[in-house]
C-alpha cells in the first residue's frame, strides 16, 4: 500500500539570520527537548537530534551562499538561545523561530559544503514523543549548490506518494478509555473493556483477511492519552487509524452503529457532545487538551482535509455498506462528522466507530453478543478490503 509522508507547502522566504534568533510567542504544537537534543560532529560530517515533545510534519533542504541547512517544521517552540545545542565545529550558528502562520524555521549556517544523506521523524511507541533526526555528509562545493534551493510555490502540498518496499497494508485499532478512563458504564460493564475485547476479535479477522500488520493503541486495561494514541499509529507506520467505542447518551435515545470522521463543524448536537466527552476524559486523567485543540484544529485540519479526508471518507463509506451488509441494520444516519481529537492525525485517514450505545439495552446486549461481534468484525474487514481496492483504483487512473 501506499502510504503518504506530510510535508509543508509554503514559499520559503528566508527570515530567520545567523544572529536574529527570536522567542516565539504562540501555542505550538510541540516544543524541543533541549536537554535531549544536540548538533554533534559524526566523522566527517554532522548528526542533528532534535527532540520534540510530539510528532509535527516536516521538512529538510539546504540554502547557499551561506551554505545553510533549513528545517521546517509546523509550529515548533524554540529557546530564545538555540547556541547550546551546536557541539559541532562544522556548525557556524543556529537561529529558529517562527517565520509564518502555522510554521516553525531551524536555520544551521554550515562552516563547509555538507549534503543531507538521512532525514527521519522518529517516534517513541511509548511516550509519543519524537526526535528529528538529520544526518550531513560531505560534499564538493558543486554538489551542494546543486542540491540546494527552497522549494517553490507552486510545489505539491504532499510527497509523491512512496509505496513501502514490502507492499504491506496495516492497520491501527484504537480501543477507546482504559485505565483510569472506564468509559461509558452500564450494568457492571465498562466501555473500555467491551471495546479491548471487541479490538482483540477484529485484529485476528483482519489478519485472517486483506490486512498484514495491526498495530493496536492499547492491549490491556492502560491509559493512553489521545495524542500518544495517534503517535503509536504513527509510529506503526499504520495505513489506517480506526478508533472503537460505545459510548452512551444522557440526553436523547440512539441505537446502532455510526461511523464518525473529523469536522470542526459536527453533524449534530449529539456528536458535538461525544467529542468533548472524549477529550474531558483526558483532562480528567492529567492530559490536559484545551490548550492544544484550537492549535491542533487550525494547524493540522487544512493538512488532513487537503489529502486525507477524502480518504476517510471514503473509508467511512465503505464501513457503512460493509457493516450494514453484515449487521443488517445500523443508526439511523450512520455517517457523521465531530472534532474528535484522536482523529486529528494529518498523515492517516482515521475514523471513529461507534458500535452502539451502552445507554441503549439493545445495543449493549449486541456488545455482549459473540455472534453479533463476528459480524461487525467482517463488516469491518469487507470495508476495509474494498478501500483498498478502491484506493489503489484512484492512485493507478491519477498516474496515468
Amino acid at each position: 500500500m501506499y502510504r503518504k509522508l506530510i510535508a509543508a507547502c509554503c514559499a520559503l522566504s528566508l527570515a530567520v539570520g545567523a544572529g536574529a534568533s527570536v522567542a516565539q510567542q504562540l501555542r505550538a504544537l510541540a516544543r524541543v527537548d533541549m536537554e535531549n537534543s544536540a548538533i554533534t560532529d559524526n566523522g566527517l560530517g554532522v548528526e542533528v537530534a532534535l527532540a520534540l515533545t510530539q510528532a509535527v510534519p516536516y521538512r529538510v533542504f539546504t540554502l547557499d551562499a551561506p551554505m545553510r541547512l533549513v528545517i521546517d517544521f509546523r509550529e515548533v517552540a524554540f529557546e530564545a538561545n538555540l547556541d547550546v545545542l551546536d557541539q559541532s565545529d562544522l556548525v557556524a550558528s543556529v537561529a529558529g523561530g517562527a517565520f509564518r502562520p502555522g510554521w516553525s524555521r531551524l536555520v544551521m549556517e554550515l562552516s563547509g559544503p555538507l549534503a543531507v544523506q538521512k532525514a527521519a521523524l522518529e517516534t517513541d511507541l511509548n511516550e509519543g514523543d519524537a526526535v528529528v533526526r538529520v544526518v550531513l555528509a560531505p560534499a564538493t562545493p558543486e554538489e551542494f549548490a546543486a542540491s540546494a534551493g527552497a522549494p517553490g510555490e507552486d510545489s505539491a502540498p504532499m510527497t509523491e506518494p512512496v509505496q513501502r518496499d514490502d507492499g504491506k497494508l496495516i492497520v491501527a485499532l484504537d480501543p477507546g478509555h482504559g485505565g483510569v478512563d472506564p468509559g461509558a458504564q452500564r450494568g457492571g460493564h465498562d466501555e473500555a473493556d467491551l471495546m479491548l475485547q471487541f479490538a482483540r476479535e477484529l485484529k485476528e479477522a483482519l489478519l485472517r483477511g486483506e490486512v498484514d500488520e495491526v498495530v493496536m493503541t492499547r492491549t490491556d486495561d492502560s491509559f493512553v492519552s489521545l495524542p500518544a494514541r495517534v503517535s503509536l499509529a504513527r509510529a506503526g507506520n499504520a495505513d489506517l487509524f480506526i478508533s472503537l467505542h460505545a459510548d452512551a447518551l444522557v440526553e436523547g435515545r440512539a441505537t446502532g452503529t455510526t461511523i464518525y470522521t473529523l469536522s470542526e463543524e459536527a453533524s449534530d448536537r449529539a456528536s458535538a457532545l461525544l467529542a468533548e466527552r472524549q477529550d474531558r476524559q483526558d483532562i480528567l486523567a492529567g492530559v490536559d487538551l484545551r490548550a492544544q485543540d484550537d492549535q491542533i484544529a487550525t494547524v493540522l485540519m487544512d493538512l488532513a482535509r487537503l489529502e486525507t479526508a477524502p480518504r476517510a471518507d471514503m473509508l467511512a463509506d465503505q464501513l457503512v455498506i460493509g457493516m450494514r451488509e453484515r449487521l443488517g441494520s445500523l443508526h439511523k444516519r450512520p455517517r457523521l462528522k465531530a472534532g474528535f481529537s484522536v482523529l486529528k492525525a494529518p498523515d492517516i485517514p482515521s475514523v471513529l466507530i461507534e458500535l452502539g450505545f451502552m445507554s441503549s439495552q439493545s445495543d449493549l446486549d449486541n456488545l455482549m453478543d459473540p455472534v453479533w461481534r463476528a459480524q461487525a468484525a467482517e463488516g469491518i474487514v469487507d470495508a476495509i478490503g474494498a478501500w483498498a481496492v478502491e484506493e489503489e483504483a484512484q492512485r493507478s487512473r491519477a498516474g496515468q
